[in-house]
């Protein structure tokens, strides 16, 4: 009987060629259901239509398909094709013998009713095993790298819990407009050239600043008026601003990025990327454009840190310090087997503010320095879709900044956050009804750069809510000697470690200050006064500390 099934479907195969004959090219579509952990994933689903030598992938969902897949069999490479963003069409182009090779294992299988011979190999440490027949003729492989050319895999498993299998397979002939073959290659180009160009085409890069000089002490010709799109300089040049329309993309996740080098300036700096809220009747643009005295007083000298009926301080979207001297000062400072970061890049993900980042918004930021060449920075928001079958649901969320203490504008005149010497840190907020998942977006970063000073020596941070202690930590990090090699101007003390190794209240040079996020479960809609408490250290001298400290509440309505 298993001689007689083995006749009949030779035959079949035999009557397919032959009705492909003729001077026509063998052609097929074959169907492959996707499955995971042994569940059917229909969007992974996909087909290869073949056309003699010829191959294209289609994924049976349209809206999976990012680039072009061709295989030819002929020629014994794989191409891969897809678009920039300026249109221009960008191929690679990868030989067949460029792949992890397979190693076949002895024994045949029957898949669809075609015997299948096995084969495995290792991909990027993934294990790979593949079924494929020689019984058609054709050849493809529902998977680029896995086994081109081998025969026509029917099925592909990897790490056991991933497997494409055939599920329809339709021979006939195959027009030119159902292939589709591309009629130009386009570009060639290499492979790191092609991945970045695939990644990139997966998310939304804003640009928002290119190359900026954030300085001390130069004139700039900034236009009059609010113009969009145009850099505008504060605070003696150390204050960049700009105001942008931005889309409401609603992304999976956000990121802000920001890119740094020192263009003269030797030193460690505080750095902030912000966005100024103007839905009130004063904003912090009004200290920008009028001087810091224009901004609502808080005990008497410190400007535009509380939130107030009218008011609304700005809204941190990162906090970050800049390295000694990165780039410029690289070949200043030769060590041998050190290499030195061209740049310092900080990246943070924003998702949780995304609702203030659409429609005209003013973003800002800051990198106080009193050095004429200061530094230059670029920053993007980086807009990445939701994973498919995860979209999230769409939530209108609350968000209001409350605090922040870090000093701006400080080349113009605004008080360090050195109020906890004396008192705390407080205001009093209207917290609406209908609310849930209330909670403080908080970051805090001490400062005092001495032996004595905040900076190196940690300090109790204590959130109140009506009195109340809601929160407490010491803000400290202990891995900026992560960063050494970001800081070429980083001075050497004797016992071999360098400035920037150095454990500090919750900042590195080089590095992001991540926010903590502090539940407020039991808030209840009304008024409620926050405070925040440090044991700020006495002064030495003419040295000081100063905290910059930031809070900003969400929630969900």
């Amino acid at each position: 009987m298993r001689r007689l099934s083995f006749m009949w479907m030779t035959l079949l195969v035999a009557g397919s060629a032959l009705a492909q004959s003729k001077g026509t090219q063998p052609g097929a579509e074959i169907t492959y259901s996707f499955k995971y952990n042994g569940k059917p994933v229909p969007e992974g689903n996909i087909k290869l239509i073949i056309k003699g030598d010829k191959v294209r992938f289609q994924p049976v969902d349209a809206n999976a398909q990012k680039e072009l897949q061709l295989l030819d069999n002929k020629s014994k490479a794989t191409f891969q094709q897809i678009k920039d963003k300026e249109g221009n069409l960008l191929t690679f182009k990868k030989p067949f013998q460029a792949y992890e090779q397979a190693e076949l294992i002895p024994g045949i299988d029957t898949i669809m009713g075609y015997p299948c011979k096995k084969a495995k190999m290792r991909v990027r440490s993934n294990s790979i095993e593949v079924w494929y027949t020689d019984a058609l003729p054709v050849k493809g492989t529902p998977v680029l790298g896995y086994a081109p050319g081998l025969g026509l895999v029917l099925k592909a498993v990897r790490n056991g819990n991933s497997e494409y299998v055939a599920s329809k397979i339709d021979l006939r002939n195959i027009r030119n407009e159902e292939l589709n073959w591309p009629a130009t290659m386009g570009q060639l180009v290499d492979d790191a050239t092609y991945l970045r160009q695939v990644i990139e085409n997966r998310f939304t890069t804003i640009n928002i600043f290119n190359q900026e000089q954030i300085s001390w002490g130069n004139e700039h010709a900034d236009p009059d008026g609010d113009v969009e799109n145009v850099t505008y300089h504060y605070a003696g040049g150390t204050v960049i601003m700009k105001k942008v329309d931005l889309p409401d993309l609603s992304a999976g996740t956000l990121f802000a990025e920001v890119t740094e080098v020192s263009n003269g300036d030797a030193y460690d700096r505080t750095g902030s990327l912000f966005i100024v809220p103007t839905d009130k009747k004063s904003s912090f643009l009004d200290g920008l454009k009028k001087g810091v005295a224009a901004l609502p007083v808080y005990h008497e000298k410190y400007r535009g840190v509380v939130a107030t009926n009218d008011y609304l301080p700005t809204i941190e979207l990162m906090r970050f310090f800049t390295p000694f001297g990165v780039k410029e000062y690289n070949q200043k400072t030769r060590i041998k087997g050190y290499q030195w970061a061209d740049s310092a890049v900080y990246r943070q993900d924003i998702t949780e503010l995304q609702p203030r980042l659409k429609g005209k918004v003013w973003i800002g930021v800051f990198v106080g320095n009193y050095d004429k060449g200061g530094h230059k920075v670029s920053v993007r928001l980086k807009y990445y879709p939701a994973d498919r079958g995860e979209e999230k649901e769409k939530k209108e969320n609350w968000i209001m900044p409350i605090f922040n203490s870090t000093n701006l504008m400080e080349m113009a005149g605004q008080e360090y956050g050195t109020m906890f010497g004396k008192d705390s840190l407080m205001v009093t907020v209207n917290i609406p009804e209908g609310l849930k998942n209330l909670r403080l977006r908080y970051t805090s970063t001490g400062h005092g750069g001495w032996g004595g000073g905040d900076e190196f020596n940690p300090k109790l941070n204590e959130i109140f809510v009506d009195g109340q202690r809601v929160y407490h930590f010491y803000p400290w990090r202990t891995d900026c000697g992560n960063f050494r090699l970001s800081n070429p101007s980083s001075g050497n003390f004797s016992n071999g470690l360098s400035s920037s190794d150095l454990s500090r209240s919750n900042w590195c040079p080089g590095g992001v200050t991540e926010p903590v996020t502090i539940p407020l479960p039991d808030l209840k809609p009304g008024v409620h006064t926050f405070k925040i408490a440090i044991p700020l250290g006495e002064r030495e001298g003419t040295s000081f500390s100063a905290w910059n400290v930031a809070g900003c509440l969400l929630g969900e309505k």
